[in-house]
């Protein structure tokens, strides 16, 4: 308990420390010119409490030698505008000036796409001095890369997704082209917009104009047209905002059921002392899924069969959802010939992908989103689980998760190892949204495992020359790589580089599966279902 504890602490106070953006100076720079920091913006914008960030630790301990860049210089999340779910996406200028690093168009197109999954109208507050020139190579070119924005923003604006952007400093270069092709752009005076500064424009035709005739508020309103409101400031720009979505209309609603919300009859509190990363120490997924559950009532399918993997019916925060989760528990299994055998608890056996195989499909036939808690060490290997067709069992989990059309939602608790990884709808297969515990783990296998392998074939390698380790070199060499593969596997790692949308508390579980529901619940279009030749 006090170590999920302890390791949350960590996280949180990582969290402020990055919420600082490009730290106190930078603040003040940022106040002098008459503006807001991204931060100041979202809080007036949102409705009191209801912004869910996205991406905090995104470029964590990256870009190191051009002194970091807190939250990737953008902050993203879900919120509440005049009670509307939208998503923010607001540049920080007191990083950088708000200059797109790789990361950072990354995550701008990240939190874009759950814009286009989910329909979630957008809210643009840009404020970037454009492309991090010293990396523009890995910023300019390729499909998610800063190109890649302005193509969202016409998709987006095709499908009917409503966007605002709010010019509320600098917006220069090809970022000139993000708010322009929004439905409504709002600028502040003080603001720029243009292709080119005054600097280049000099330089490249030897015309000497001023900033704010060049592309300043007064003119884009007055004389371009291109901006639909000019304000005069932060303030006057956010209620705007705030007053146009007001007056959106309603659009259809999706399938997906719900009711009114029950709390859990089990405190969420507890999973402190029921979760445990220990392999001496199994633990009872389902007790966790007793403290996230409405009611904690759980419909379990096939309680009898496949017990590594726990698959069932339930709701969270109303709305009715299937649960595809790990049982960390051992099982006793009787084969086919009717031997009795041991099945390890997280790895995942022929019956128990057999068993998820099949409920998703069902949860598919019948319009109910799904839910994915990982702590998955792989498939079962070796003889009897070859014979007993495990790459085929798991090439049917892999099939019906990848061809579903129904919202998937994927909560990353321990380990997720290997192609456990894969089957348990990992960041390949298109999950709505990946959040994760501080307690997550996850890459091709452990870092013992890593290790164990990697020094295994270094030292036939040295042999085959002649070569032979001592018993130091070898303990050296296992510590050097299991070292590598444990910072690699931490979650802070690959939220770092988005393939963790957020790392939660485990006791705001159920709260941010609520969030990532009701966002899902604003995209009416559900796919035919089809899962094309599978194996049997």
């Amino acid at each position: 308990m006090r170590f999920l504890a302890d390791l949350m602490s960590q996280v949180r106070n990582e969290g402020e420390k990055i919420c600082e953006g490009g730290g106190g100076k930078a603040i003040e720079n940022q106040h002098a010119k008459g503006r807001l920091t991204a931060r100041e913006r979202i809080a007036l914008l949102a409705d009191p409490e209801t912004f869910f960030e996205l991406g905090i630790y995104a470029a964590h301990n990256m870009y190191e030698e051009w002194g970091g860049a807190p939250a990737a210089g953008v902050i993203t999340g879900m919120a509440r505008v005049e009670t509307r779910m939208v998503m923010i996406i607001a540049n920080d200028a007191t990083v950088k000036a708000g200059a797109f690093f790789p990361m950072t168009s990354k995550k701008v197109i990240r939190a874009q796409n759950i814009a286009i999954e989910n329909r979630i109208p957008t809210i643009y507050l840009v404020d970037s001095a454009g492309v991090f020139l010293p990396l523009q190579e890995d910023v300019f070119p390729d499909t998610d890369d800063f190109g890649r924005v302005f193509r969202n923003n016409a998709v987006m604006s095709a499908m009917g997704i409503p966007q605002i952007a709010a010019i509320m400093g600098m917006c220069v270069a090809g970022g000139g082209y993000l708010p322009v092709m929004c439905d409504h752009v709002l600028m502040t005076d003080g603001s720029g917009l243009f292709l080119a500064g005054p600097a280049l424009v000099q330089a490249a035709i030897g015309q000497k104009v001023s900033s704010e005739e060049l592309g300043g508020a007064a003119m884009h309103a007055a004389i371009s047209g291109t901006v639909d409101f000019r304000e005069p400031d932060d303030e006057a720009c956010i209620a705007r905002i705030r007053s146009i979505v007001e007056k959106w209309g309603y659009r259809r609603l999706s399938p997906w059921d719900r009711k009114k919300p029950v709390e859990p009859e089990l405190a969420a509190e507890e999973i402190y002392g029921i979760y445990d990363s220990s392999p001496a120490r199994p633990y009872d997924m389902k007790e966790v899924l007793a403290r996230v559950l409405d009611g904690s009532r759980f419909d379990e399918y096939k309680t009898e069969y496949g017990k590594t993997i726990v698959c069932g019916y339930a709701r969270i925060g109303g709305f009715a959802v299937g649960i595809v989760a790990n049982q960390k528990l051992h099982a006793q299994q009787t084969d086919h010939q009717g031997h009795k055998r041991v099945e390890f608890g997280g790895v995942i056996y022929t019956e128990s992908a057999e068993k998820a195989a099949r409920f998703i499909m069902d949860c598919n036939q019948n319009l109910i989103p799904l839910i994915f808690f990982h702590d998955v060490n792989g498939f079962m290997v070796g003889r009897d689980a070859e014979w007993s067709g495990i790459i085929k069992a798991g090439a049917k989990m892999v099939n019906a998760v990848s061809n579903s059309v129904v919202p998937k939602i994927t909560v990353i608790v321990g380990g997720s190892f290997g192609a456990g990884h894969y089957a348990m709808c990992g960041k390949a297969y298109d999950p709505r949204f990946v959040f994760a515990w501080p307690t997550a783990r996850y890459a091709v296998m452990s870092g013992d495992s890593a290790a164990g392998t990697l020094v295994e074939i270094k030292v036939k390698q040295l042999e085959r020359g002649g070569k032979k380790l001592s018993e130091e070199e070898r303990k050296e060499l296992y510590e050097s790589v299991k070292q590598t593969y444990d910072e690699q596997t931490d979650p802070r790692y690959g939220a770092a580089r988005l393939w963790v949308d957020k790392i939660i508390d485990p006791i705001e579980t159920r709260d941010a599966i609520t969030q990532a529901l009701e966002a899902a619940a604003l995209n009416p279009e559900v796919a035919e279902f089809k899962v094309g030749v599978l194996q049997t």
